[in-house]
């Protein structure tokens, strides 16, 4: 076998590069084409309107040409090609062009293509990819109340879809986890229908319920297309007996009032006092227990027994009468009163205070106004005398009635 010279070996190397190189340059040459026409894939729901768009860098004022799928003109720059009044020319430029489509249908999915005559013809592809729109969320499997405890299992169905819709279960606004069945397709219908299951074990809180089946899909907005089914539950009932009032008066109307809480209402009630009859004075209406005139003796544990029909339950209360005038079992009452009482007498002493600064007042002005001096003109010489005679005798004038004894008032 023969071994080429080193010489030939050099060549066939220097041969490669040229062909790599060449090959590199082709690409960035084709790359940057400015005739080359670019194009964007597009998506859009079925019944709506899609835009496509097919520009080049740069234009030898040859046309440019938009085909269906089926390799059909459409526009070919700014004339009609194919009579489709769906079909609109939106822009026509030298170096774009640009069409719409209206009312989308799924048969106009697939490969659209933009060509521009040039030596040698240019062309590029835009992929149209038409969604499905689902139908509004059915829900089945629930038609009327259950009692509690008892499973049921509810079905949401969705059709039309395409690809296929998915669809999500909540109970109020907390997520329940479903059970997706396979989408069901048909040879005449490109679109899907789309089901799933919930299985719920029902208790008495469930009642009035709102169960939510919600459709999710790229050609929907969250929360578009949802639907309801209100949740009854039939239990039965939770008694509580309620008093009129927390404060019993000897003395006074009354009534106890039985409810039954259940679904549905409570059909009958029975009442009863524990150990003993019920007394003379209490009458039974249904659900309630009236007392015309409370008495001590009606003093104890009564009960109350309803049913609906789905089971019955008991409630009781006991009843402690308290004395017509005494406010010590009534702390609030009790601190009312005294509060009354201490406002009355603050106010009563006030009262009195000023009524009494009120009199000082006046009595010192009268005093002040009435203040006087008494002079009187008495016998003279009276301080010396032994007795009354020798004062009058010794007296200026000598006369004992002389004059009269006179006061004068200053």
């Amino acid at each position: 076998m023969a071994v080429p010279s080193a010489p030939s070996a050099f060549r066939t190397l220097g041969l490669l590069a040229a062909l790599l190189a060449a090959a590199v340059h082709s690409n960035i040459v084709y790359d940057e084409d400015p005739l080359q026409p670019v194009t964007s894939d597009e998506t859009v729901s079925v019944g709506g309107t899609v835009t496509l768009t097919c520009h080049v860098p740069e234009s030898d004022n040859s046309s440019l040409q938009w085909s269906n799928t089926a390799q059909q003109t459409l526009y070919f720059g700014e004339k009609r090609a194919l009579r489709d009044s769906r079909i609109q020319l939106q822009r026509s430029t030298p170096t774009e062009l640009s069409i719409t489509i209206g009312d989308v249908q799924l048969s106009d999915e697939g490969e659209y293509t933009c060509s521009i005559f040039t030596m040698p013809v240019r062309t590029a592809r835009a992929t149209v990819t038409v969604l499905g729109v689902p139908g509004e969320p059915q829900i089945s499997g629930f038609e009327n109340a259950v009692p509690e405890g008892v499973k049921v299992i509810l079905t949401c169905s969705s059709t039309g879809s395409r690809p296929p819709a998915s669809l999500r279960w909540y109970k109020g606004d907390q997520e329940l986890e479903g059970r997706p069945k396979a989408a069901e397709s048909f040879p005449d219908d490109p679109t899907y229908n789309v089901s799933s299951e919930l299985t719920l074990e029902l208790s008495r809180a469930d009642d009035n319920a709102l169960v939510t089946c919600a459709v999710e899909h790229p050609s929907l907005a969250p929360g578009d297309k949802r639907s309801l089914q209100a949740l009854r539950v039939l239990y039965s009932p939770y008694v509580q007996i309620v008093p009129e009032s927390d404060l019993p008066r000897e003395g006074e109307k009354f009534y106890l009032k039985c409810s039954g809480n259940a679904n549905p209402e409570p059909t009958s009630y029975v009442w009863e006092k524990k150990d003993g009859e019920l007394p003379p004075t209490a009458k039974v209406e249904g659900a309630f227990l009236h007392f015309e005139r409370l008495n001590k003796s009606d003093n104890g544990v009564f009960l109350c027994l309803a049913d609906n029909g789905q089971g019955s339950s008991q409630g009781e209360y006991t009843l402690l009468v308290q004395d017509a005038a005494d406010n010590s079992a009534d702390p609030t009452a009790m601190a009312t009163s005294s509060g009354v009482d201490h406002a009355v007498i603050g106010g009563v002493v006030a009262v009195i205070v000023f009524i009494l600064l009120c009199l000082l007042i006046v009595l010192g002005r009268y005093l002040i106004r009435h203040k006087g001096t008494y002079l009187t003109h008495e016998a003279k010489g009276s301080d010396d005398a032994p007795d009354a005679d020798t004062a009058i005798i010794n007296a200026e004038g000598g006369h004992s009635g002389a004059e009269d004894k006179k006061e004068y008032f200053i």
